[in-house]
């Protein structure tokens, strides 16, 4: 099993409620999506040499809090210096 299912499961057997585990790997999955894009935009990933002096890099993230059905969700759109990153998965 991974980790996803695991969870459900626990929470299941503990008689949770299952909307809090689907919240918190919605959020996992929104994060690691964006966080890929900008490396897929910047065509080097995190800590690669390749980066250095590219005239592009990494700038951090801002936060924003995206309301679905189950839950608020806490997400970090990155930047990227020269401001050129413009993100495709959550609307603006």
């Amino acid at each position: 099993m991974n980790q996803f299912t695991t969870d459900i499961v626990n929470a299941l057997v503990k008689k949770q409620d299952i909307a809090e585990v689907f919240r918190s790997h919605l959020e996992t999955a929104v994060n690691t999506l964006l966080a890929t894009e900008l490396t897929a935009f910047l065509d080097y990933e995190k800590y690669d040499r390749m980066g250095f002096n590219s005239g592009n890099s990494r700038n951090g993230a801002y936060s924003r809090t995206l309301h679905t059905e189950y839950g608020d969700l806490g997400i970090k759109i990155p930047r990227d210096r020269n401001g050129e990153f413009k993100q495709q998965t959550v609307a603006p």
